[in-house]
């Protein structure tokens, strides 16, 4: 098991903000007549658009808790597949 430590501190939100670009683009993909940008989901869940591309960049800046759960909410997936290190497979109809 590994858990969170100090020194790691930005490896967690490296991880979040890669698996939000993820998700972000699967939604993308799954519902195409709803393309949300970085801009839109910024908006969605109540913070700039920065603070999106900071987080999908992976520059180790984070976001609150209730804002990873309205991101989850929005890209209808849990909030521990946006905290997973494991590689997830997304259905496409």
């Amino acid at each position: 098991m590994n858990l969170y430590l100090n020194e790691r501190k930005n490896d967690i939100f490296c991880v979040i903000g890669r698996n939000v670009k993820f998700y972000r683009s699967a939604y993308n993909l799954t519902h195409p007549h709803e393309n949300i940008t970085q801009a839109k989901l910024a908006e969605m869940v109540g913070i700039t658009t920065t603070q999106i591309a900071n987080l999908e960049n992976e520059t180790g800046k984070g976001v609150s808790v209730p804002v990873l759960y309205n991101i989850a909410k929005v890209l209808e997936v849990s909030m521990d597949k946006l905290c997973s290190t494991e590689k997830a497979l997304v259905k496409i109809d």
